[in-house]
């Protein structure tokens, strides 16, 4: 059964386009404007001249943020060489920079500016032309493409970026996105009872299951569940999944996101959950009451 379209608009999320000359905050918040939306919020920086795949987060949905910005992200660019060298030597230092790295934030970063493990998964050519470079990169969420391509230009005479462009951010693939102008194409004609476009859009924050580990509770739990309490495992239908983290769904329902007690927790002067009661899984991060 399809949600109202009012209660998408409540607990959902748009994979938009973004476009250049604009920052994330902007971008989300021109979203906001668009659909009517009390709070909008995305899943991770982009520089204002990046463009690609800016998820942005509805109302309700932004309580979620945190488990979607955690996940790779896939960009496309193009780097301008210093001097020329020779397509094999270039790929040989780009193979350096895969896997485990080192990195340190850039300067204009709003981060502490201290050395960071990332994992590189990709960075290859995908074209040269002399000193222009098209590459493409699957990186850790957190690591910086521009500082990429500096720190590589360290190894050959120097290099920047020229371009770039976010293809990919975890669940969210950029042929499934949509610019600013098509968003506010399709709540126009929603106001004039045509929802087709919008509903298209508008992506159920329930996709969370996805990438956070989904357990199935027990009707009799709901009431409790929703009132705050915390996950036992007498609510719980099969066996507990061994994760850190739970998105706890009633059927199709989504009913929040819980974090798993550990035994040592559960055992600290400081838990609020009785030491006792072993049979204590999780406590509520965020209910959907």
């Amino acid at each position: 059964m399809e949600k109202p379209i009012l209660e998408l608009l409540e607990f959902s999320i748009i994979n938009v386009d973004k476009p250049a000359g604009m920052t994330s905050f902007v971008c989300a918040d021109r979203v906001r404007k668009i659909v009517g939306a009390k709070k909008a919020g995305h899943t991770g920086t982009l520089d204002p001249m990046v463009t690609g795949v800016l998820p942005v987060l509805l109302n309700r949905a932004t309580r979620l943020s945190n488990y979607f910005m955690k996940k790779d992200k896939v960009y496309f660019g193009k780097m301008l060489l210093h001097k020329d060298i020779s397509e094999q030597q270039l790929k040989d230092e780009m193979d350096n920079f895969t896997g485990k790295i080192m990195q340190k934030p850039p300067v204009k970063s709003r981060v502490k500016r201290v050395l960071r493990e990332r994992t590189v998964n990709k960075f290859k050519i995908i074209k040269k032309n002399g000193k222009v470079v098209e590459f493409e990169s699957d990186v850790q969420a957190g690591t910086y493409i521009r500082k990429l391509i500096s720190d590589l230009g360290e190894k050959i005479g120097g290099a920047h970026m020229t371009s770039l462009r976010r293809t990919r951010a975890g669940l969210f693939k950029v042929n499934e996105s949509h610019s600013l102008e098509q968003i506010k194409e399709a709540y126009d004609e929603y106001t004039k009872g045509k929802e087709d476009k919008l509903r298209k859009m508008l992506i159920p924050a329930e996709i969370v299951k996805q990438i956070v580990t989904s357990l199935q509770v027990k009707e009799e739990s709901l009431k409790g569940l929703l009132n705050g309490k915390p996950l036992m495992k007498e609510d719980i239908i099969g066996k507990i999944p061994n994760s850190e983290t739970f998105s706890v769904f009633y059927k199709e329902r989504f009913i929040g996101i819980y974090a798993c007690i550990s035994s040592e927790s559960k055992n600290s002067e400081d838990s609020k959950i009785a030491a006792e009661d072993d049979e204590v899984i999780a406590k509520p991060a965020f209910v959907m009451n």
